[in-house]
């Protein structure tokens, strides 16, 4: 694929812009956007934040004074979703938790659709349990295994049976549903192997469901993003994660020190190489969103790369780098060197 074309004219502040179903551009609506092509993100609710912020800003930026202008509309369906949609040519941009499956890669081969993969974020996956909550005070991996394992479908029940000198409780679970990759991703490193996960919980696409949930019962307990996490402390309590070295709290500090493992994990966005050759406007979006991410990220909650990460990110932009830096899965225990490492050698 051919270097994609630089239109630095082009002011992406002046997009009208759409997040979900609710138009936010006021004044530039009725400005004509026959010229240009929607570009529409989809997939993970955990990258959503990164998204919907990204675009808020640039509304904010908006005047009439465009050379070229887009829809732009910010949706979450899940990774596995958001895939689907992607490797059928539906949307521009997928918003990924984790890195594209051997299968969705297949899927996109099959459509022709090329992608230029974009590691944006590093998230803390999160266990959050009630704040009257004053026993779970952290977990093991084994005890997260024996929580959540197929086998403990309709089994374990109740809190003590997690450790004996937890309280006589119920234990009510809240999580992601299959099309999350976050579910994918949580599954895979707790269980060991994707999508191996009790049935018998509350499931949503939502993490404001899950945290919803979570916050009305004094013992529920689930895992989602720690941005959610962030924007509820006054209602949740996150479960400090002992994987062998010791009970470790998820935070900024934790994930790039490596110490938060396994639950640490690089987010994504993918984008379709040959829409974004093809419209001026996806360009100078994509360049905008890599421009603002390292402050968007810490501003919504997750844990920004360093600046060589998103000038890595850039470079494969700008030359349609297509493909991806894993190998159809994802990986446990990396770290942010070694995703630089990754993207380096690209």
């Amino acid at each position: 694929m051919s270097k994609i074309t630089k239109k630095r004219s082009l002011k992406i502040a002046t997009l009208a812009i759409t997040i979900g179903t609710t138009t936010l551009l006021g004044s530039c609506a009725s400005v004509s956007t026959e010229l240009s092509k929607p570009i529409k993100i989809d997939g993970s609710s955990t990258v959503y934040p990164i998204s919907q912020e990204i675009v808020k800003e640039l509304q904010a930026q908006a005047t009439n004074k465009s050379i070229e202008q887009s829809d732009i509309s910010v949706n979450f369906s899940g990774t596995g979703g958001g895939f689907k949609k992607f490797c059928a040519g539906e949307i521009e941009i997928a918003a990924a938790s984790r890195p594209i499956l051997s299968e969705e890669m297949q899927a996109c081969n099959n459509a022709q659709i090329r992608y230029i993969e974009l590691p944006i974020a590093f998230d803390a996956l999160t266990i959050v349990v009630n704040s009257q909550n004053n026993w779970a005070q952290n977990l093991t991996i084994e005890e997260l295994k024996k929580i959540w394992e197929p086998e403990a479908e309709d089994k374990i029940t109740n809190w003590q049976q997690v450790r004996a000198s937890f309280p006589d409780r119920p234990l009510q679970l809240y999580g992601p549903d299959k099309e999350s990759g976050t579910y994918d991703y949580f599954t895979e490193a707790i269980d060991g192997a994707r999508g191996a996960s009790r049935q018998d919980y509350t499931a949503s696409e939502d993490d404001e469901v899950i945290v919803n949930g979570i916050r009305n019962n004094p013992n529920a307990m689930g895992y989602l993003g720690f941005s959610y996490y962030e924007q509820h402390t006054d209602k949740l309590k996150s479960v400090a994660i002992d994987s062998g070295k010791g009970a470790i709290i998820p935070s900024r500090e934790t994930v790039e020190t490596a110490q938060y493992q396994p639950l640490s994990r690089p987010l994504f966005i993918y984008v379709n190489a040959q829409a974004a050759q093809d419209n001026p406007a996806l360009q100078t979006f994509v360049e905008a969103y890599l421009e603002k991410a390292p402050e968007i990220v810490s501003k919504v909650g997750y844990i920004p790369l360093p600046e060589e990460g998103y000038r890595l990110a850039k470079i494969h932009f700008e030359r349609g780098k297509v493909g991806t830096v894993f190998e159809g899965k994802s990986e446990f225990n990396l770290t942010i060197g070694e995703l630089l490492r990754k993207q380096a050698k690209f």
